[in-house]
């Protein structure tokens, strides 16, 4: 009897030795010595393995770093710091599938559909990580913008992973700098600014007009 594990492992496998997926169904499953029927028992593409693992792979990472006894007194920012830096030492377990993956899914300006699985997951974690650090004043409320800081939190997702995938420095340095300046970066921009207490002067003097007024008189 196929397993789940035993139909991704077969794929991994295929796609890395040849370059490429298996020409169709029969044959991948033909070479497993499974039917068709079993593989349609778990998947129902060769591209939904390939999602399956990405989400797995975020799914894991997320549960690993939330079970550690520190994560309850970091900041958003450490957070969010601590996601990625276990994210990409994750990838470097499976590099050549990732690259690969990636690679054959590549879009120019739109999320590779291989990712379709993974934003959700990592919406919901950076949504999470972004309300708690509203309440506890860590990060600016701000009309409108608040809800689309999770949006800016994957264009990094999507740009380190990118960065990762062409870094050739020894150790992937140059990634975990990417990652330290980016995250940082952005999260100054979440934070309280002068021009958040500009913008609450400006709306004061708004809506104290006849005020403000009688003191030119």
């Amino acid at each position: 009897m196929a397993t789940s594990q035993q139909i991704k492992t077969g794929y991994i496998d295929y796609v890395l030795t040849h370059d490429e997926q298996p020409k169709s169904v029969y044959s991948f499953v033909k070479k497993l010595k499974i039917t068709e029927s079993e593989f349609y028992q778990f998947y129902a593409s060769f591209e939904s393995i390939e999602k399956l693992i990405w989400a797995d792979l975020t799914v894991d990472t997320i549960d690993t770093i939330q079970q550690q006894e520190v994560w309850a007194q970091y900041s958003s920012r450490d957070r969010m710091l601590s996601f990625f830096y276990s994210y990409v030492e994750v990838l470097k377990k499976h590099r050549s599938f990732i690259v690969y993956s990636l690679k054959q899914h590549s879009a120019k300006f739109a999320t590779p559909s291989v990712l379709s699985g993974v934003k959700p997951i990592f919406e919901n974690f950076a949504e999470e990580l972004i309300s708690e650090g509203v309440e506890n004043g860590e990060l600016a409320d701000r009309k409108f913008l608040t809800k689309r800081y999770k949006d800016a939190l994957w264009i990094q997702f999507a740009f380190i992973l990118n960065f990762w995938v062409n870094d050739d420095s020894t150790g992937f340095e140059k990634t975990d700098e990417a990652i330290e300046k980016g995250i940082n970066v952005t999260f100054d921009l979440f934070q309280r600014s002068p021009l958040d207490n500009l913008f609450e002067y400006g709306k004061f003097l708004s809506r104290n007009s006849r005020f403000t007024e009688k003191m030119r008189k």
